[in-house]
């Protein structure tokens, strides 16, 4: 297949060693809460091809909380208060797990359960366990399935939707591509359901502003966390990484064979990805504090310099040495990078050239507040 022509032959295995493929609970669980275990065996099918063509596969599978809610009778499709989502997540993950468990070794493949919270991915050092664990499950041959810990992540401390989870875990993967399937067919110019006139848009070779406008944040089926926005944020941090990204339709049988066929969807080109510490920095969704700087700061980091204290007109949040922090310019958010000092000291010195710097600290200042090797500009 040529990719010129059709853009699915980038998810192939010829052309992609490594696919993240993240399954929607819609896709998942019926409307009566009852696993569409067919559905979900075409799926281990094409798995299971794919292995046998040389591709790894690591799966992302919402559900548990909609398995939970059934089993527990909970309303709104456990959904209701974030109590009633962590006791959902607790009974369905296990329900979830032995699905996959079964269905992957019928097929002569061994599953391996991965629980992530946004810390694990956020936190450099976790991520990089977490990176280390997926690549040793692959090299023995195992199937990652991942999920969100629902059960113990809070409000403050989720990702919320598992499209951007498939693309950070893609990152610490090392993927090739990111598939996300959906109960819908792609990225239309409108909501299709609103406007007969919307159409699909096949390829998305930059997330333009009027792309990003397209998006609707409402989940099409109302089971999930996730919609449309959703996915072309996991697509933007998918691309610092220089993955590209997919959205197919998924509730045929044999989705993923589908879809390498030339089944319809969205595909996201990705730009040519960053070093691999900043592509963890340009997808982090947190952020300890923001360094607001000025114009002639924002064109020395443009130009590939680190930012000086002297650049820095403001200093928010109460971070420490190492954190993640924003970076703003007088026309708003423009990055961001590791501190290199605590806020305190940050706060003291900022706008300081360097002989004023040691009069304040006592002591000779560190080469950059943010040094040009830990920040990554959007």
């Amino acid at each position: 297949m040529d990719a010129a022509l059709n853009p699915e032959a980038r998810f192939a295995p010829a052309a992609c060693a490594r696919l993240v493929v993240k399954i929607g609970s819609s896709l998942l669980v019926d409307g009566a809460g009852q696993v569409r275990r067919d559905w979900l065996a075409s799926v281990v099918a094409d798995v299971a091809a794919a292995r046998a063509a040389g591709q790894e596969i690591v799966i992302v599978s919402s559900g548990a909380i909609a398995l939970g809610a059934r089993r527990l009778g909970l309303e709104k499709g456990g959904r209701a208060s974030l109590e009633d989502a962590q006791a959902a997540a607790a009974v369905g993950q296990v329900a979830l797990s032995a699905l996959w468990e079964s269905l992957l070794g019928a097929a002569g493949l061994t599953c391996a359960q991965v629980l992530l919270t946004l810390g694990d991915l956020e936190d450099r050092r976790r991520y990089l366990n977490v990176a280390a664990t997926l690549g040793r499950l692959l090299s023995l041959g195992a199937v990652p399935v991942l999920n969100e810990h629902d059960t113990v992540a809070t409000s403050e401390i989720r990702f919320g939707d598992n499209d951007r989870l498939a693309a950070r875990a893609a990152q610490a993967a090392g993927a090739s591509g990111v598939l996300l399937l959906s109960d819908v067919d792609g990225l239309y110019t409108a909501n299709p359901a609103n406007d007969p006139q919307a159409s699909r848009v096949p390829l998305v070779k930059a997330l333009t502003p009027e792309i990003m406008a397209m998006a609707s944040g409402a989940s099409a089926s109302g089971m999930g966390s996730g919609g449309m926005a959703s996915k072309l944020l996991a697509a933007q941090i998918a691309g610092t990484a220089g993955i590209p990204l997919a959205i197919s339709d998924g509730r045929a049988l044999h989705p993923l064979k589908q879809f390498m066929g030339g089944g319809h969807g969205t595909v996201f080109l990705a730009p040519r990805g960053t070093r691999a510490k900043k592509a963890w920095l340009a997808g982090r969704m947190t952020v300890a504090g923001t360094l607001t700087i000025d114009a002639g700061a924002e064109t020395a980091l443009r130009r590939g310099a680190s930012l000086l204290a002297a650049g820095v007109r403001g200093v928010e949040g109460r971070f420490k040495r190492g954190d993640v922090v924003a970076l703003h310019g007088p026309d708003g958010n423009i990055g961001r990078g590791l501190a290199g000092y605590d806020a305190d000291d940050a706060r003291r010195i900022m706008g300081l050239r360097g002989e004023a710097q040691t009069a304040v600290l006592g002591h000779a200042p560190r080469a950059a507040m943010v040094h040009a090797d830990h920040l990554v500009l959007t």
